[in-house]
């Protein structure tokens, strides 16, 4: 990207930054000299900003300030009269806007940008803030669909951009534990694993709320929060949560969780594209049984099965099962009755099942609990009863914080444990789930003039190309279609 002709003292403050190269004929003043233990010379600060300042978000901004370190300039949110006042408060002196794209435009002095808005507006603002040199902290799922994530780890890599997800569970050192077993074989050749959890914990599978205007609180910017969706009057109880089980703006339990559970032997195995997705999903009850669920929105439980080519670290063909809604797995054998398998109260978990044991496991960020291995032979080895974190969610955004820092080739970046790099991957897989469950209600007329159901089958994916190549009609859900304005 081209410098412009009168280059502004603040952005060569940020080459500065992103360079982390002084040259040898500058005098150093010690920064105890300038400002006490502690202080962050101003020149050393990273210009940060927010899309989407309540709820997650804020928490998201505060941890990326690093207890003041780092300077907040501009907060963006579609509604300051919520839980967005939190972050007012503590950066008082922060512009606020409520689009983000007119906050991009207009503060030149932005380094890096966190984004917590719902699902649909990830990867619009994320490419919006890339295309401007801006470094991007996402919060889980990186994107909406397939396409946007593809689309942001290429954009990440040409525009040398620093990334990293909120799955900030990746950021647990009690992975390590869980690495450790599975690169030391201690569990042997895995053949498969099983993920539950007992989301969605909001309104799912019913029929959408129906549109009121006259309920919209009178600060929210309801045409914004729309973003890239197709627009529609106000529809109360979206907004700031129940967004989350329907397709236009959420991914369902999948996206909500799955970046945390899926991560998990995603990243200990080694997996990459899933090679087919296929699925099963509870009806709904509506005067007759074996209704379906509302194509407008997640089903309010379903069973997905995908399955992984062998890779280096897993060594056969794996299959990996979800389940969502409350559904879980069968206890193994050799877990003892009284154990819960993977988190508290057995409610969401992971098993990794190999030919020699099990790692049963829920490292997240909202149950966090220890790795536990069970092998056939009744040895067992457990993490520590109590994880100690040292800062916030493990310094996942401090961490990114540091590699915006010392520059996209740095050492910094190279150790994220959600760049692009690996959390677009990832988030494909997490969301052919979601791709298994839209096709699910595809209908036809058959020869006999009667709409039947036909993509109740196993989907066979090519990763590298993103397509399903069984069933044309199923690759409409790899994409979506935007408003203007909002195009990825």
């Amino acid at each position: 990207m081209k410098k412009p002709k009168n280059e502004t003292l603040e952005s060569s403050r940020r080459n500065f930054i992103k360079n982390a190269a002084i040259a040898s004929s500058i005098l150093i003043v010690p920064r105890h000299v300038l400002g006490g233990v502690g202080y962050t010379a101003p020149s050393d600060q990273l210009n940060l900003a927010a899309i989407g300042a309540g709820g997650k978000g804020s928490s998201d901004i505060k941890n990326a300030s690093v207890n003041g370190r780092e300077r907040i300039v501009a907060l963006c949110d579609v509604d300051f009269s919520g839980s967005a006042k939190r972050s007012v408060e503590a950066f008082p002196k922060a512009k606020l806007y409520a689009d983000y794209r007119e906050m991009l435009d207009k503060e030149k002095d932005i380094d890096a940008v966190t984004i917590s808005t719902p699902d649909h507006v990830h990867g619009p603002a994320a490419a919006y803030a890339m295309e401007r040199g801006k470094h991007v902290y996402v919060q889980k799922p990186m994107t909406h669909n397939i396409r946007e994530a593809r689309i942001l780890t290429e954009m990440a890599r040409k525009n040398k951009i620093v990334t990293q997800m909120g799955n900030q569970g990746g950021s647990n050192p009690l992975l390590k534990m869980v690495q450790g077993w599975i690169d030391s074989d201690k569990i042997g050749k895995v053949s498969k694993v099983q993920i539950w959890t007992n989301r969605p914990v909001w309104p799912q599978g019913g029929p959408m709320p129906a549109s009121d205007p006259s309920q919209k609180p009178k600060d929210l910017d309801w045409d914004l929060w729309l973003g890239p969706a197709e627009y529609k009057p106000y529809t109360p109880n979206m907004h700031p949560f129940n967004w989350r089980g329907w397709w236009d703006y959420g991914t369902g339990a999948l996206g909500d969780v799955g970046c945390h559970l899926i991560d998990i032997p995603f990243r200990t195995l080694g997996l990459m594209y899933p090679t087919d997705a296929e699925c099963s999903v509870g009806a709904v009850y509506s005067g007759m049984w074996n209704a379906d669920f509302n194509p407008e929105g997640a089903p309010a439980t379903s069973f997905i099965t995908l399955h992984f080519d062998a890779t280096p670290k897993s060594k056969s063909r794996i299959e990996m099962t979800w389940m969502d809604g409350g559904i879980r797995p069968a206890h193994p054998d050799i877990i003892p009755a009284d154990h819960d398998i993977g988190g508290a109260n057995s409610a969401n978990g992971v098993l990794i099942i190999g030919e020699k044991g099990i790692i049963s496991t829920n490292i997240n960020d909202s149950s966090p609990l220890m790795p536990k291995l069970y092998l056939n032979d009744g040895t067992q080895d457990f993490g520590p009863e109590v994880e100690e974190m040292e800062e916030p969610e493990y310094g996942h955004q401090r961490k990114w914080v540091d590699a915006c820092k010392a520059g996209f080739n740095s050492k910094e970046h190279k150790e994220l444990t959600s760049s692009f790099d690996y959390a677009g991957p990832m988030t494909e897989t997490v969301l052919m789930g979601n791709l298994a469950i839209r096709s699910y209600l595809l209908r036809r007329e058959n020869s006999k003039g009667q709409m039947e159901f036909f993509a109740r089958k196993k989907l066979l994916w090519d990763g590298e190309n993103m397509r399903i190549t069984n069933l044309e009609e199923a690759n409409q859900f790899v994409g979506r279609t935007y408003r203007e304005g909002f195009k990825v």
